[in-house]
């Protein structure tokens, strides 16, 4: 199993890495061109400051995967529920590594105080992201059909959520 730990500054080459082959070759993304490492900075400053978990599963000395959680929409009554976003280096597909990331995910989001993590999956036929999700309780919420064009298709959206802590059970203020 990977060690999984909070991202690094110098973790970005390789998460732009990863991420760049996914905007270029998959559908779990509907961005269209790779970001650059400035822009993958910001964006990791930026989930990092709202006090929230951008963490890297890795192999020996290497970035294997990244996953962070954000704010799922910015108006405050949103302000316990949180996006969750996870990226694996295609060498790290199906070895439960992306399972592992995205469970440590979960409890450091719950400790940040967040009580529903939303999965949105880009594409429908994207059963790796959807199986990871399911086997780690999270449920189907709904599909978005046909909301992305990427490679000359449209793509569906797939939404799973899990209750984190008390999830809503209990008053957020307690």
């Amino acid at each position: 199993m990977p060690i999984i730990r909070p991202s690094q500054a110098s973790d970005l080459p390789t998460i732009t890495a990863i991420y760049t082959h996914h905007v270029l070759h998959g559908t779990g993304t509907f961005e269209l061109d790779p970001p650059s490492q400035d822009d993958m900075a910001t964006r990791r400053a930026d989930v990092l400051a709202k006090g929230l978990p951008y963490l890297v599963a890795c192999e020996g000395d290497q970035v294997i995967g990244y996953a962070y959680c954000t704010w799922f929409k910015p108006r405050p009554a949103y302000r316990f529920s949180a996006e969750d976003s996870i990226y694996m280096a295609p060498s790290a597909l199906g070895r439960g590594c992306g399972r592992a990331l995205l469970a440590e995910l979960a409890a450091q989001a719950e400790r940040a105080g967040v009580r529903k993590l939303i999965a949105v999956i880009g594409d429908s036929a994207n059963l790796g992201s959807i199986r990871v999700h399911q086997s780690l309780g999270f449920a189907h919420a709904g599909v978005l059909k046909s909301c992305g064009w990427k490679f000359n298709q449209w793509r569906d959206v797939v939404l799973m959520d899990k209750a984190l802590g008390a999830g809503d059970s209990r008053p957020a203020c307690e």
